[in-house]
């Protein structure tokens, strides 16, 4: 029997609004200011990294991963519990694919027509990784091939690259919104997101390491503000 995919929760703090029993008349303002984090994979478990970010009118998601333990489908992200139209922007922090592997899913089997952004050496080793995904699906008639050759190239094709520091600066369809990418040490390109939202800013740091090596260098200690720490 297939296992069944993570039911999310969405934890809402209204952290950022200035009263905490708001007028009927500032009842939509104080929802926007409402910050609310889903998690629609890694959740209570290990595996699929995917976290529904809504603030200010946005809707961000960090990573989309997949689950390496289940087969198909069975591994995606809670995708079906959410309307992927809504989504104005995809961050991933780097290749593995626990935190990558559901995004062509996303792009080319789901409503969403986003923004996704990643560093230059997440998306070159990606591609590769993902290839070789889609191969091995395509071998096993026992496993779901949940999307193609095909796909992975037309989402590959929607990414927009991003450098560590360069400021991103977006008018969305919901909102404005502004983001930069921190060295996060533990694979090549992989990258720690401070995403800041009418003033306040929030520091996704995916999965990073401290320690220095021969090849990499250690995660960046952001500068600045933080308001709202997700760490793996």
């Amino acid at each position: 029997m297939a296992p069944s995919k993570p039911t999310p929760s969405t934890p809402k703090q209204n952290l950022f609004s200035s009263s905490n029993t708001p007028s009927k008349q500032s009842s939509t303002s104080t929802t926007m200011q409402t910050l609310s984090i889903t998690p629609l994979g890694s959740g209570r478990e290990v595996g699929r990294s995917c976290h529904l970010l809504t603030f200010g009118g946005l809707t961000i998601l960090l990573d989309a991963g997949i689950h390496p333990g289940y087969a198909g489908s069975a591994g995606l992200p809670s995708f079906d519990s959410i309307d992927c139209a809504t989504i104005d922007l995809v961050l991933v922090t780097h290749f593995h694919l626990d935190h990558a592997a559901s995004l062509p899913y996303l792009t080319e089997k789901t409503a969403f027509k986003g923004r996704v952004f990643m560093t230059h050496p997440t998306k070159a080793v990606l591609r590769l990784l993902l290839l070789d995904y889609t191969r091995l699906m395509s071998m096993r008639p026992d496993q779901e091939a949940i999307y193609s050759e095909d796909d992975l190239r037309n989402c590959l094709r929607k990414v927009t690259l991003l450098d560590y520091h360069a400021v991103q600066e977006l008018d969305l369809p919901h909102g404005h919104v502004k983001f930069w990418a921190l060295n996060a040490g533990h694979v090549l390109g992989a990258a720690q997101f401070m995403i800041s939202i009418n003033g306040r800013n929030l520091l996704y740091t995916g999965d990073y390491s401290m320690e220095e090596d021969r090849h990499l260098a250690a995660a960046e200690v952001p500068e600045g503000k933080v308001d709202v720490l997700i760490c793996e």
